[in-house]
């Protein structure tokens, strides 16, 4: 597929203000696309939860700072105080449990929440903390393309990236992770073509990433997971450049489920593995991959789309929703900070977390 037009997709999620610091939270339901483009209102951090745990909104960034608006939701209206702030916080930790970033945004709302005096100030400095949370997370998004861009500069001119599920603008409240590094590169005068895997079961590939990529004008081809190796083999990949929702102290990255598989497709045919992501996704408190808790999710996403049944009734069903790719099997973590090439605890505590 290639477009000539280029426009950025609609917003991932916006605050609508009804006041100084009241308001309520809209969300792009990511279910209803490529065919439809339908905003969500969240009135309620129960409502923000919901949205969340039915993948409305996803990627580990446009979670945590959705977190963070849903956070402020509790802090509107004549029952807001700390301790409601602190019960949403802590309901809204539950709705996924892979993506780091979603905890990180959530304590954060609760320390700010814990500096207010009086539940008067509430409102206000919650929505100002998630404001500053969305900002931090756009400009996060154009340092993490700068860097890539500067990483693959020696790329010839038609590159040929390939990518598994949707770590663009839908991802985030900027232009993506391992898509912000396309972007920039189309920006500085490549002209990238990227391979899309569909990314089974819920094709967020298909789905999203294609149509951001059309939106942004970049050639793409979607092709189903199992091609990419056969892609690689036979048309040529440069390099393979995935999102994270979480990794660990080594350098082991969960995400979405298919991308350990690519990883070891990668390293089978020479081709460069890098993971996109800021340092907020980061958790120095794992210290290895297998020890990041993988989400489960139900199996009728696997026996059935879009309500129609694509398996026997009653099969049984498998169906994690993350895997973890090796640090061994990773070129370079492409971060906000700079590229960690090759990853592993001491570079990665050296480039991104040295005081």
């Amino acid at each position: 597929m290639h477009s000539s037009a280029s426009h950025a997709p609609p917003a991932t999620l916006r605050w609508v203000s009804s006041g100084e610091a009241a308001g309520h939270l809209q969300l792009l339901d990511q279910t209803r696309l490529p065919g439809e483009v339908r905003y969500l209102d969240c009135r309620t951090a129960d409502e923000v939860w919901h949205a969340i745990r039915r993948l409305a909104v996803r990627g580990a960034p446009a979670i945590g700072v959705a977190a963070a608006y849903g956070a402020c939701l509790a802090a509107c209206g004549p029952a807001a105080s700390e301790a409601a702030v602190r019960q949403a916080c802590a309901h809204l930790a539950t709705s996924r449990p892979t993506a780091v970033n979603l905890f990180w945004a959530l304590d954060r709302m609760r320390s700010a929440a814990a500096e207010v005096g009086d539940a008067a100030g509430l409102a206000p400095r919650l929505l100002a903390e998630a404001r500053r949370i969305e900002a931090e997370d756009r400009q996060t998004c154009a340092a993490i393309g700068a860097h890539g861009a500067d990483w693959l500069a020696a790329l010839p001119e038609q590159c040929q990236l390939l990518t598994h599920c949707n770590a663009g603008s839908l991802a985030t409240a900027g232009d993506g992770t391992a898509l912000a590094v396309v972007f920039e590169l189309a920006r500085r005068g490549k002209r990238p073509h990227v391979w899309v895997d569909e990314t089974r079961p819920l094709l967020q590939g298909a789905r999203l990433t294609a149509w951001e990529l059309a939106a942004r004008g970049i050639d793409c081809t979607l092709i189903c997971d199992g091609m990419a190796a056969w892609v690689m083999r036979r048309r040529g990949v440069h390099a393979v450049i995935t999102g994270a929702d979480r990794i660990a102290a080594n350098g082991d990255a969960a995400n979405k489920i298919g991308t350990y598989g690519l990883a070891l497709v990668a390293a089978a045919h020479d081709v460069p593995f890098f993971v996109a992501a800021p340092r907020s996704t980061f958790d120095r408190q794992i210290a290895a991959g297998d020890q990041i808790p993988i989400e489960e999710r139900p199996g009728d996403e696997i026996a059935a789309w879009g309500g129609v049944a694509t398996a026997p009734a009653g099969v049984a069903c498998f169906n994690p929703a993350f895997d973890v790719t090796p640090a061994r099997l990773i070129a370079g973590l492409i971060t906000d900070a700079g590229v960690v090439a090759p990853p592993s605890v001491e570079a990665i505590a050296a480039a991104l977390f040295a005081s």
